[in-house]
Order: structure tokens, then C-alpha cells, then sequence
């Protein structure tokens, strides 16, 4: 039995983030998805930051009877999977970052230009601020996908207040890569060919040059709003368990 928690990112819930995932994963995975601790009330709570999340996971971790589990978050629930893992890395067995938002204040240049741009989007009103948010993280000439149709969802009213509570915890948090490279953690990240390249693959790539066991793995045709764990779920089911099947996880 493989234990593993999944973190959704700064919008969709995580059953609906999920769930097309958990129904192609193999037998033998026992798998929550987590919601994230940002939406445990109606508004962000004051003062949030991705340690919110850390004890959110443990909690989720001991409900579930996990012991050392299989840690995977997508966007600002890979952020919050990185940090745990540079918390308490003896929990984990692997850690999956699926095109983890953040990594660390210490960025390229051309991350530094996209970082401005966010910091900008986020002083824009709550619509435009949404609509600027995802224009940022796909690649240049990629149209972002269409809103669905009818009235929106009761969550989505949440959604322009916990992007900017995500942001302002991002700038906040240190991060301190050295206890994941200390334990030789198994990390995956996963990557969209559509993706911005000056932030996702500049990310990757800054993960890849410091971790002693990553691995990278390149859906060449999806982008941050449609992610593998939606548009390709059960080769990214196959690819995470060829993962997390390999000799010591």
C-alpha cells in the first residue's frame, strides 16, 4: 500500500482538482486529497503563511494513519509540499511538485520580471487581478481556457482574496533547501510545455541544479490550467507510480 497526500492549487477544490487522478491511480494507493488550510474559513485567515499548511498535512497525515507518505502539490500546494519537506523531510518518501508555484525568494532574472509582474497583478481589482493571474503563467501566444459555463461556482468568490494571501505568504517565507538535499528526498517535478518557461522551467531548473535526486518529467502539450492531474491523468498515474515504486520508497 503506497500512502500518499495531495495538495491542490490556489483555486479549485481538491476533489475537483483531483479527482479524475484518484480514479486512475492503481490499486494498491491509498490517497487523500487534501484542501488547502487557506480555505478553511470563508476568508483567508489574517497573517497566513505556508506554515498553515505544514500543520494542516500533519493533521491530514495522522487522520489518515499515514506514517511516511508520498507528498505531491500543484501550484501554491507544491509551494506548500516544498516547505514541508524542508520542515520535516523524515516524514516524506518522495516528494511530486507539480508545477510548484514557488521555490525560494532567490530567483533568475527573468523570474525577478515575472515576480514584478505579479506583485502588480495583485494591486488590480479582483476580476482583472484573476484574469492577469493566469495570463502570467502560460507561455507566450498560449489563449487561456474559457471560463465554464453558467454562474460560478459559491467557492470561486474566495479565489481573488487567497491568490493574494498565497503571494504575500510566498514573499514572506525562507526557504532553506538544505535538509531536503541532506536527506537525498526523491523529488518529481512535473512541467507543462505551455507553461511560462521564464517562471515554471526557470523554477525547475533552480530545483534541479541544487536537489542530489530529482527527476523531471515534460507534458509537452498541457499549461498550468490544464494540468496532467486533469488533461492526462492516467499517464501521470503511471508516471507517479513508476516513481514512487523505485528501490527505497
Amino acid at each position: 500500500m503506497t500512502d500518499v497526500l495531495l495538495l491542490p492549487g490556489v483555486v479549485l477544490p481538491a476533489s475537483l482538482a483531483y479527482g479524475a487522478l484518484l480514479d486512475a491511480l492503481p490499486e494498491g494507493t491509498n490517497a487523500v486529497a487534501k484542501d488547502l488550510e487557506l480555505y478553511a474559513a470563508d476568508e483567508p485567515p489574517a497573517g497566513y503563511t505556508l506554515d498553515a499548511e505544514g500543520e494542516g498535512i500533519l493533521r491530514a497525515a495522522a487522520e489518515a494513519g499515514f506514517e511516511r507518505f508520498q507528498l505531491a502539490g500543484y501550484s501554491a500546494g507544491g509551494a506548500a509540499a516544498l516547505r514541508f519537506a524542508t520542515l520535516q523531510p523524515e516524514r516524506l518518501l518522495s516528494l511530486t511538485l507539480l508545477e510548484a508555484a514557488w521555490a525560494g525568494n532567490q530567483r533568475t532574472p527573468a523570474e525577478q520580471e515575472v515576480q514584478a509582474e505579479f506583485e502588480r497583478a495583485m494591486a488590480l481589482p479582483a476580476e482583472e487581478r484573476m484574469r492577469r493571474f493566469v495570463r502570467l503563467q502560460l507561455a507566450p501566444g498560449v489563449e487561456p481556457p474559457p471560463p465554464p459555463p453558467g454562474p460560478p461556482p459559491p467557492w470561486m468568490a474566495s479565489r481573488p482574496a487567497g491568490v493574494a494571501a498565497v503571494t504575500a505568504a510566498f514573499a514572506a517565507c525562507e526557504l532553506d533547501l538544505a535538509p531536503v538535499i541532506r536527506a537525498q528526498l526523491p523529488v518529481l517535478y512535473v512541467l507543462g510545455g505551455r507553461s511560462n518557461p521564464a517562471w515554471f522551467a526557470a523554477l525547475a531548473g533552480r530545483l534541479a541544479a541544487a536537489m542530489p535526486d530529482f527527476t523531471l518529467e515534460v507534458f509537452e502539450d498541457r499549461h498550468h490550467f490544464d494540468p496532467p492531474h486533469r488533461a492526462e491523468p492516467e499517464r501521470l498515474a503511471r508516471t507517479l507510480a513508476a516513481f514512487w515504486s523505485r528501490d527505497g520508497l
